[in-house]
């Protein structure tokens, strides 16, 4: 009889968490404002050519390092963030090491993790999701292959200093080390320049929040070119589409667009601040594009009365710490009153 690996087999399944895609999604931390238009004009321009060809991946590659200020051998394509965290797993995770990560975290870290067979050690965040720096350090050992940080985190919006980041590249140079900056552009905090001082250090970028590319799968690797070149090894050369390298150069140009959506996050990540604190809940200040807000014990209910009015939020009760709390994604700004007003009459009726 056909059998799977039994890290595979063990694994719960993991769905799309979409929910539905009627109304508005505040759910998956989206760019709420989409794409540039320049990214649609670009698009009405694809010729029959531009997608019957197989795409260059390297073209791309070229100008993302152009534009991070890198080396081209630095930097590595991939169909979204998830793909990275597959190769950079695949090529340093051995099965029954370790990979290390703070919880609550981005769910894909111990999915992948134990798709690859490696011994989970998590480290529980500190009070109101501090960054446990001192914990992770103390749980460096020999056996730690990987360790991957989101940097700011997911589902909290919360950070790590970047010297508390780099104690941890220091201290487990037999391991590689991701931060994972999907959400860098709401923040502005990097560890990007250490690059070239640790041969350990990996970065990790995506198209989908700030530029609004989430559909077309985007993402981008970069760290020491010798690493990258093992990953490279492994890369299927034709793993980014023709479309998203299409789409990458008017993205990378209409930086006026990302600063723009950007501010718009920045005041909406304000407005839902002071409606939570009208309404009486707990929240904790983010550095991404959403924020995580504890309803209690009726975080399913909220749920369920955001949706009755069009608009999906994400339960984060099965996350670590998040037991009774919900993430909302910041909407764009001409959304901003509407989703306002839907909270305050949401949280009326489940309260009555």
């Amino acid at each position: 009889m056909l059998k799977p690996r039994e890290s595979i087999a063990a694994l719960d399944p993991y769905r799309s968490p979409i929910a539905s895609r009627e109304g508005l999604s505040l759910d998956l931390n989206e760019n709420l404002a989409g794409c540039s238009p320049r990214v649609l004009a670009r698009l009405r321009t694809l010729r029959t050519a531009d997608i019957a060809r197989y795409p260059q991946r390297e073209i791309g590659e070229r100008l993302v390092a152009n534009f991070l200020g890198v080396n081209p051998e630095a930097v590595l394509l991939t169909n979204g963030v998830d793909e990275t965290l597959c190769l950079l797993f695949s090529t340093y995770l051995r099965e029954g090491c370790e990979l290390l990560f703070s919880d609550p975290t981005f769910v894909m870290y111990p999915i992948f993790g134990q798709a690859f067979g490696a011994e989970l050690v998590r480290v529980p965040a500190g009070e109101n999701f501090a960054f446990p720096a001192a914990e992770i350090l103390s749980r460096i050992s020999p056996r730690t292959q990987v360790i991957v940080i989101a940097n700011p985190n997911n589902p909290t919006g919360t950070v790590a200093a970047p010297v508390d980041l780099l104690r941890i590249v220091k201290a487990a140079p037999d391991a590689a080390v991701l931060i994972y900056e999907a959400y860098f552009d709401f923040y502005g905090e990097t560890v990007l320049e250490e690059l070239p001082r640790h041969p350990n250090l990996f970065v990790a970028r995506t198209f989908s929040k700030a530029y609004g590319l989430a559909g077309l799968r985007l993402g981008a690797l970069i760290g020491p070119p010798e690493q990258i070149g093992f990953i490279r090894r492994f890369c299927s050369p034709f793993n980014v589409n023709a479309v998203a390298l299409a789409c990458l150069e008017e993205s990378l140009a209409d930086q006026d667009f990302v600063r723009d959506y950007v501010a718009q996050v920045k005041q909406g990540r304000e407005q839902i601040a002071r409606l939570c604190l009208e309404l009486g809940l707990e929240h904790w200040p983010s550095s991404a594009n959403f924020v995580l807000v504890r309803v209690g014990k009726n975080a399913g209910e909220l749920v369920a009365a955001m949706q009755r009015r069009g608009i999906m939020i994400r339960d984060s009760s099965s996350s670590p710490g998040c037991q009774g709390c919900v993430r909302i994604t910041v909407p764009a700004r001409q959304q901003m009153n509407g989703v306002l007003d839907a909270t305050r009459q949401a949280l009326r009726e489940i309260r009555s």
